[in-house]
C-alpha cells in the first residue's frame, strides 16, 4: 500500500511498505535548499514521526543530485520567526542575533532528522555540498553512490557548519582534513574514513537503501527509538548542541566579513558559477570534481 502526498512542490513524500521516502524536488536547480525546502522536510520528518505505518524513513533528492546547498542564487527573504518586533536594519549592519535565530530555524528543522524516534536513512548521489551536509549528516545511516561527492566547499569562504555533525562523525584528523580546506569527499575515501554505511553503484544505491528501510519493520518501534535515544545521548553529553550554537553564530560571522562583503558582489560582475568556480581552482589538482551548482 503507498501513500503519496506533496507537502510542498518542492518536496514529495511517499509511504510505501513501511518506510516513508521524502525527495527534495528542485532537480532542475539541483535541489538547492530554500525555505519552502527546509520547511517541507521538516513537516515531512513529523508525518513519518507521526504515522503508525512508518518504520523507518529515507531521504533523498529527486534527479541526479542530493542537493548542492543552500540556493546562494535565490537572496529573498527566509522565515523569521523570532524577533518580529525588531526594526529594520539600516543597509550595512548586520544583527548577529538576528542572524543566529534564523540560521539557528534551520538547525532545529535539520535536527528533526537527529530527534526523530525512527532511524533516517540518507542517499547521497551526485553532490551533497555545503548546507547540504548540515541536512544530511543528521541522518543515522548514509548510503552512498560510487560517483558522489560530499563536502564543506564553504569553509574556503562564506561559511562554517551549522549542524556541526563533521567531527561528532569523523574524529578530530579527518574532520579538519576535510573542514580547513573544503575539500570534496568521494565515496571510496567516505567508506574508508567511516563516513558512510555502503557504497553501491549508482543503479543499485535506491533500491539497496529502500530495502535497508524495510527491514527496520522487523523491529518494534520502542525498541529502535530507545537504542537511537541512547547513541545519540552519548554525543549530546559531548557537547553537540554547544557546538552547534557556536558553528551557527560563527557562520553569520563568516558571512559578514570584508572579504565575505566582497565575494558575494562580484557574483554580480562575474556571474555565479565563475566565482564558485574561482574559489575551488586551488583544489582542483586534488582530484575534485566540477562544481555541482546549477546556472542561474
Amino acid at each position: 500500500m503507498s501513500e503519496q502526498n506533496d507537502l510542498t512542490s518542492d518536496v514529495l513524500y511517499e509511504e510505501r511498505d513501511g518506510i516513508a521516502i521524502i525527495a527534495i524536488n528542485r532537480p532542475h536547480k539541483k535541489n538547492t535548499l530554500t525555505e519552502s525546502v527546509v520547511e517541507g522536510i521538516a513537516e515531512s520528518v513529523d508525518k513519518a514521526r507521526r504515522s503508525p505505518a512508518v518504520a523507518a524513513i529515507v531521504l533523498r533528492g529527486v534527479g541526479d543530485t542530493l542537493t548542492a546547498g543552500y540556493d546562494l542564487t535565490d537572496r529573498g527573504r527566509w522565515d523569521m520567526p523570532y524577533g518580529a518586533t525588531t526594526p529594520s536594519s539600516r543597509e550595512g549592519a548586520w544583527d548577529p542575533v538576528r542572524d543566529q535565530q534564523f540560521m539557528g530555524n534551520n538547525v532545529r528543522r535539520f535536527m528533526s532528522i537527529w530527534e526523530c524516534p525512527k532511524p533516517v536513512l540518507g542517499e547521497i548521489k551526485g553532490w551533497a555540498i555545503g548546507g547540504a551536509t548540515d541536512l544530511i549528516l543528521c541522518c543515522d545511516l548514509l548510503y552512498m553512490a560510487e560517483s558522489a561527492h560530499i563536502g564543506y566547499a564553504p569553509s574556503r569562504i562564506y561559511g562554517t557548519p551549522t549542524t556541526m555533525m563533521w567531527v561528532y562523525r569523523l574524529g578530530l584528523e579527518h574532520a579538519k582534513q576535510f573542514l580547513l580546506t573544503g575539500r570534496a569527499i568521494d565515496s571510496a575515501t567516505a567508506s574508508r574514513i567511516g563516513l558512510v554505511s555502503h557504497v553501491l553503484p549508482d543503479d543499485e544505491l535506491a533500491g539497496a537503501i529502500e530495502a535497508e528501510a524495510m527491514r527496520f519493520k522487523h523491529i518494534p518501534a520502542n525498541q529502535l527509538a530507545l537504542n537511537k535515544l541512547l547513541i545519540n545521548q552519548a554525543f549530546e553529553n559531548m557537547g553537540l548542541r554547544t557546538t552547534q550554537m557556536l558553528g551557527t553564530l560563527f557562520d553569520g560571522m563568516t558571512r559578514h566579513t570584508e572579504e565575505a562583503y566582497r565575494w558575494a558582489e562580484s557574483f554580480a560582475d562575474k556571474g555565479f558559477r565563475e566565482v564558485i568556480r574561482e574559489r575551488d581552482a586551488p583544489w582542483q589538482d586534488y582530484g575534485e570534481a566540477d562544481d555541482p551548482t546549477p546556472k542561474d
